[in-house]
């Protein structure tokens, strides 16, 4: 069996960590991203060699070029195929657009979606040279299929906007290559920052098997023809 890999930005921890774990379950090679969270990472290569997988780290701040250059370069060293790219990083300030500063509003731009524009872009090599042909995910938020007012953390909801947008625009660029493009925009999750602001209608937060029933079908066989979706895994919280 021809061994397939997967690159997961920010997947040391939470649910990027959640769908290292699960790829590695299903054979993948996993190239694992991370930034500050080295024990993390060490102790999630560790675990998956003990139970027989294959992971490796990179470590690098994403919200630069060059480290999404590096990024890539260090994936090429390992695969010439890149079969999943999950485009899992982002980060959230907890910051009101009153007190917003530039360093933090280009932070958080970069860091939610210059960065998936831009290492999907560096990977498009890699996933073209995939067989079967390769998947890329982006990770999207509850409301970035509209526009609202948001005025804790602004660039956020904007840069995830823009992630909405850029699944769109490469599904249609790259569907008559094979490769499919999708959005899975989790809920309030068991981990979020802060409170829901709202009563959950499920009863509950979202968990981490909710995100991976639907990472599971976008990479299954059964959605060849699904590419451009925005999959709201949300309970029905934050509906509009």
């Amino acid at each position: 069996m021809t061994r397939r890999y997967a690159l997961v930005t920010a997947g040391a921890q939470g649910l990027g960590q959640a769908i290292v774990r699960h790829l590695a379950q299903q054979q993948y090679a996993l190239l694992v991203h991370y930034y500050s969270s080295r024990e993390a990472a060490e102790a999630l290569r560790a675990d998956i060699a003990a139970a027989g997988g294959q992971a490796l780290i990179f470590q690098g701040n994403l919200a630069r070029a060059e480290a999404r250059e590096n990024l890539i370069a260090w994936v090429r060293e390992e695969t010439s195929e890149l079969h999943v790219l999950v485009n899992n990083l982002g980060w959230y300030p907890m910051t009101r657009l009153a007190e917003m500063t530039i360093e933090t509003w280009e932070t958080a731009v970069s860091l939610n979606c210059t960065a998936t524009f831009h290492v999907t872009q560096l990977a498009l090599p890699l996933l073209r040279a995939a067989r079967p042909a390769g998947r890329i995910i982006n990770l999207g938020d509850s409301s970035c299929d509209r526009i609202e007012s948001h005025v804790m953390a602004t660039p956020y909801h904007i840069a995830k906007l823009g992630v909405h947008v850029l699944t769109r625009s490469y599904a249609e660029l790259l569907m008559p290559q094979g490769i499919t493009v999708n959005m899975i925009s989790p809920g309030f999750l068991e981990n979020s920052v802060g409170e829901p602001g709202s009563v959950l209608p499920a009863g509950r937060p979202g968990r981490f098997e909710d995100i991976l029933g639907a990472l599971d079908y976008l990479l299954s066989d059964r959605s060849s023809q699904v590419s451009g979706a925005n999959l709201l895994v949300t309970g029905a919280w934050n509906l509009g």
